[in-house]
């Protein structure tokens, strides 16, 4: 098992070094140019559009999940284990100084998240449930590659509802296990513990995208608000330290003074790896829910999902590490994981925090197991839409969930990594040829809020793109819009747009 172990560890890193790495920096660098900085310049749309209505239909029920319920929905997968035990262990393997890349890959990483996401809205298609997409969607459509959309489909099933559920089941069961017996718990409580974790998974995924919806709508920001409000008072207790932890981020970010050993090019990896995990931006997963939908324009979803990137990097996961590093522990001999953040914890708070936090942990994992579900379930059905495959699909899932509660962690995080570094190649390439289109929907978008108006989108404003299968409803959330206004609006949209393109 140690062998196996070596070898997917070492191809893993082999692949993000050499490969994924400089793929996800060159193009987040070439999105953030290109779009004018969207992840900063329309940081207030993102929280103007959190907030949008839900379109619809003519019986006035809501064509499908709202922007907000699938924020929550992705942000139920981006938050989770990562922000936990995997700052720990980048802390542990890279010191402070992975955070600071962590935030920098979140920074650039906003603008792939923008693109995507934006793609993933314009060719989604229409389920029983309301709308679903993702890269395997647009890969289809928009690059006419069904088969290369079908591989990105296999490897998010592999990477998100089994390898990263199992990983966030297991991390369940270890923070109980330690917290009921701290000197060592008996075998029984993992299995005890998987079967009640399976048990729950069972009986949210079977009742299909709004319950799972509904849950993460509630779970979400109540798991997240009592997490930052732990690490708040973490931090209040130790205000005076808190400098000096920055100074820690950054000086050690560029391999001075590093008290693990590290090199510069582990720590660079180690927080940009652990980053992705976490916020997930330009790995293709997001894009899942944010089709999901139902908006009238697809640029706003986009801004969601990036606001979701930060909400995950720059919010929870700075909380986790400063209530590791404000507990000064000692770097070199660090457990890596969920212990790290749990011993910080114990010695700030007292052993109560230990119970509260295994509370959070639960609340956080399970959401994320949701959240990697509803991914799985889009995917599985852009690959057949036979009933019997997605009922397969489920029970193989609350399986997995149970044997990650028990299995050994190290195997499946290495594993885990190898597979989203090829899940984010394949998905960072799909969007580096579609990205003009994504850049088009953002010209479109701005110039209609620049006219004081709630944007609306129809794919007559993309006659030239194929492959759109919805927007062909000319009703925006306030009432319905003339066809024949609509029309002339669309004219003078794609004539303003052309003569945005014209050399100058």
């Amino acid at each position: 098992m140690d062998v196996l172990n070596d070898f997917v560890l070492d191809a893993g890193d082999g692949l993000w070094t050499w490969i994924v790495l400089p793929v996800v920096v060159m193009l987040g660098v070439y999105f953030t140019i290109r779009s004018g900085v969207v992840q900063f310049r329309l940081i207030p749309e993102m929280f103007r559009t959190l907030t949008d209505k839900t379109p619809r239909d003519e019986d006035g029920a809501p064509q499908s999940v709202s922007a907000f319920q699938a924020f929550t929905i992705s942000a139920a997968s981006r938050v989770g284990v990562g922000n936990i035990a995997g700052v720990g262990t980048a802390i542990a393997i890279g010191g402070p100084g992975a955070i600071f890349w962590m935030w920098l890959m979140a920074f650039i990483g906003g603008a792939s998240a923008f693109v995507e996401s934006s793609l993933g809205q314009l060719f989604k298609v229409r389920d029983e449930d309301g709308f679903r997409g993702g890269p395997a969607y647009y890969i289809e459509r928009g690059l006419k590659a069904r088969w290369a959309g079908i591989l990105f489909a296999v490897i998010l099933i592999l990477c998100f509802p089994f390898a990263f559920s199992s990983l966030q089941a297991n991390t369940i069961s270890a923070s109980f296990a330690s917290t009921v017996a701290p000197g060592g718990a008996p075998g029984w409580v993992g299995w005890a513990v998987g079967a009640a974790i399976a048990t729950l998974t069972g009986l949210v995924v079977f009742g299909g995208v709004r319950r799972i919806a509904s849950v993460t709508q509630a779970v979400v920001p109540l798991m997240a608000l009592t997490y930052l409000l732990i690490g708040l008072v973490i931090v209040a207790m130790n205000i005076t330290e808190l400098p000096a932890v920055f100074a820690s981020i950054f000086t050690e970010a560029f391999g001075f003074n590093e008290v693990v050993g590290a090199t510069l090019g582990t720590i660079i990896l180690t927080g940009v790896k652990r980053g992705m995990f976490s916020n997930e931006a330009g790995l293709g997963s997001a894009p899942n829910a944010g089709a999901s939908a139902a908006v009238t324009h697809p640029v706003k979803q986009g801004l969601v999902q990036t606001l979701g990137v930060y909400f995950d990097t720059f919010l929870v996961c700075s909380i986790t590490a400063f209530i590791i590093l404000l507990s000064n522990p000692d770097l070199a001999n660090a457990e890596r994981g969920i212990g790290l953040t749990q011993d910080a914890m114990v010695a700030t708070l007292g052993p109560w925090s230990g119970v509260l936090l295994t509370i959070v942990v639960f609340l956080l994992a399970f959401s994320s197991i949701l959240g990697n579900y509803y991914y799985g379930e889009s995917n599985i059905e852009f690959i057949s839409p036979r009933r019997w495959v997605l009922t397969t699909y489920r029970s193989l899932v609350v399986v997995a969930i149970f044997v990650g509660s028990i299995a050994g962690a190290d195997l499946v995080w290495n594993t885990a990594d190898g597979i989203m570094g090829l899940m984010a190649l394949v998905n960072l390439i799909a969007i580096a040829l579609l990205s003009g289109i994504a850049f088009r929907l953002l010209r479109d978008y701005t110039h209609q809020r620049r006219q004081g108006r709630d944007p609306v989108f129809t794919r007559d404003l993309l006659p030239d793109v194929a492959g759109i299968e919805c927007w062909v409803d000319e009703r925006s959330v306030t009432g319905p819009i003339d066809v024949a206004t609509k029309r002339r609006q669309a004219e003078k949209h794609r004539d303003h747009l052309r003569h945005e393109d014209e050399p100058r």
